[in-house]
């Protein structure tokens, strides 16, 4: 790659949905992907950990000499000024751009969050939409199945075990009357078909897109955009087997990605 890239990170492919995104917004950027597939899902673990884990895996992005890293994973996000204050280049997590979205998207001031146990336990985003809208009303939910059943391709909209999953977590959000719901975490765009099914009327909140946007006006104040209009490469690391990764990722994406991933062991980093 001759021009920098964009790094983002996420424990998984669900930071695929901001990849997509930044594709679309920012065409012309190259970007470097690490999932850390072997120890997926973070939205399970302590602080600490998450927080050594996010820092290793915005470390490894470092050394593809990146100009921008992206923490496109709810649950790191909510570490996120920990995770700034250890690294070179501009930073952002997916929380804020997020909750700035949902706050100017509700008509009737009720906002739902959904996201893994880690990011709901932190409040990161009603603490996010309080501080910009304060009568703003949040409601919360953590889904810790729905990562799993993403990562193992569960997500059709007509599967059982999905439909059963989003009815047992979201039923209570349908009960609260929200009109605007925040996918917080980048695994959730993956199933949110199925999702709006679930909550008709609903607005959802797409966290990578909201960051891409974001990301996209990072570059522009800091005059770091792409210089020449050629397409952007991608280039895909994980940190467990590169094959279901790439069979998952190549359908998401629309193109088949098997060539561009690699294996690296992240502990190293």
């Amino acid at each position: 790659m001759a021009k920098k890239a964009i790094g983002v990170f996420d424990s998984g492919l669900g930071g695929l949905t901001a990849v997509r995104e930044l594709l679309t917004v920012l065409p012309n950027e190259n970007i470097v992907y690490f999932g850390d597939t072997g120890r997926v899902p973070y939205g399970n673990r302590s602080r600490e950990t998450i927080k050594k884990y996010s820092i290793q895996d915005a470390r490894f992005l470092l050394t593809k000499n990146v100009k921008l890293i992206i923490a496109a994973c709810g649950t790191a996000s909510s570490v996120a000024p920990e995770i700034g204050g250890n690294i070179s280049v501009p930073f952002t997590g997916v929380v804020a751009p997020t909750a700035a979205a949902a706050v100017k998207a509700t008509k009737n001031g009720k906002v739902g969050v959904i996201g893994t146990t880690a990011t709901i336990k932190t409040g990161s985003y009603k603490r996010e939409i309080q501080r910009l809208s304060p009568d703003t009303e949040v409601f919360e939910q953590d889904c810790p199945l729905f990562v799993p059943l993403v990562e193992n391709g569960f997500i059709s909209p007509d599967d059982e075990i999905v439909k059963l999953v989003i009815e047992r977590y979201l039923s209570s959000l349908r009960e609260s009357g929200i009109d605007t719901l925040i996918l917080g975490c980048t695994h959730y765009p993956i199933i949110a078909e199925a999702i709006s099914e679930a909550l008709p009327g609903v607005r959802l909140i797409d966290s990578g897109r909201e960051t891409a946007i974001y990301a996209a006006s990072i570059l522009k104040e800091q005059n770091a955009l792409a210089a020449d209009d050629t397409p952007g490469e991608c280039e895909f690391y994980v940190s467990d087997t590169t094959e279901g990764f790439s069979t998952l990722a190549g359908i998401f994406l629309g193109r088949d990605i098997s060539a561009s991933v690699s294996r690296v062991d992240i502990e190293r980093i």
